[in-house]
């Protein structure tokens, strides 16, 4: 790949991230107005856990062909971005706009309380290499 279809791959790779970024907003809005008060904190996280990581898989899944990540290896590469682009966003918003300090941005990824976020990032790794993976199963 060279120069403007590098450009247009990680354009695409970029514009699916900030399509699951609003995924993840609206569903933490979903988490904080309707499943917190509801459930209570445990069943709301896990809810809101569950269905981001299937978020993030269908997102994967319907871009796979428009992304076109030629080979594993570059699904890994779309991943590992995706994962990078979340961590930065996570700790830049966290720290400049909702002014966290670190122990509190740190504590989102112990899983207590039914909090799931270190799998949902596991799963923005793995996501466009499953999803290549079901797409080529399904041609």
């Amino acid at each position: 790949m060279q120069g403007a279809g590098r450009a247009r791959f990680w354009g695409r790779v970029v514009a699916v991230w900030l399509a699951i970024l609003l995924l993840a907003i609206l569903n933490g809005a979903l988490r904080e107005a309707v499943l917190l008060p509801a459930w209570g904190r445990p069943a709301a996280l896990v809810a809101s856990g569950v269905l981001l990581a299937i978020l993030i898989l269908a997102a994967a899944l319907a871009s796979s062909r428009w992304i076109g990540a030629a080979s594993t290896a570059c699904a890994w590469r779309v991943g590992l971005a995706w994962l990078a682009l979340t961590l930065a966003f996570e700790f830049t918003f966290g720290a400049l706009v909702q002014g966290k300090t670190w122990p509190q941005l740190l504590a989102a990824y112990a899983m207590r309380d039914g909090n799931l976020w270190p799998l949902v990032l596991l799963v923005t790794l793995a996501a466009p290499v499953l999803a290549r993976r079901l797409r080529l199963g399904a041609e």
